[in-house]
């Protein structure tokens, strides 16, 4: 039953009043807004973006099913904010929302016994979050949308991700969740003195 916990569990929420928590999930969205319309530049033919590591990271500090709906929201306001003339995406939202879902419910909710055991669960959550969100729901869906007649899934795959070098922004970002993980830790850490 622990782990069904751990879809809730919240670092930053557990014990704060119904109004706090309204305003931590807030200035979280715009944090998640901004990450949208903000950190994301090209370089050449690749895009980067900061997306990845701040839905990740959201989901250690919110739990599951709060960083789920904070970077669903992120990422349909950030549209709405700055379209630049371009259709809405739902999959890049519902991608980025799970996640903040595999995140907080992994390092969250599944007990451990030392603090290399939250480790093993952010490189699990971010292997679960490469085969099914990066490969597995913006790959199938750009390749639905982009791929011409006669080209294979994985001829796309491999342009997308070598090519194109989208693996590479996974690379940095993933480690950017290991590194933010102690700056998240610590700043929790002062929020609930």
């Amino acid at each position: 039953m622990s782990f069904f916990k751990g879809f809730l569990r919240s670092p930053l929420l557990d014990g704060q009043s119904k109004n706090r928590k309204i305003a931590y999930l807030g200035v979280m969205t715009a944090f998640a807004v901004i990450a949208n319309t903000l950190f994301e530049f090209k370089l050449m033919d690749t895009q980067f973006s900061l997306t990845l590591s701040v839905s990740a990271l959201l989901g250690v500090m919110l739990g599951g099913i709060y960083g789920f709906a904070v970077c669903f929201l992120g990422d349909l306001i950030g549209f709405l904010m700055n379209s630049s003339g371009f259709a809405y995406m739902p999959w890049i939202g519902l991608s980025m929302g799970i996640t903040s879902l595999l995140t907080g419910v992994l390092v969250n909710g599944v007990k451990r016994e030392n603090k290399g055991g939250r480790y093993a669960m952010i490189a699990l959550s971010c292997a679960f979050s490469f085969v099914v969100c990066s490969v597995g729901i913006n790959t199938t869906a750009f390749y639905f949308l982009y791929a011409g007649d006669g080209v294979s899934y994985w001829t796309y795959f491999v342009a997308r991700f070598i090519v194109k070098g989208q693996l590479w922004n996974c690379i940095f970002n993933y480690a950017l969740v290991f590194g933010g993980v102690l700056l998240v830790d610590k700043l929790l850490a002062t929020v609930k003195k």
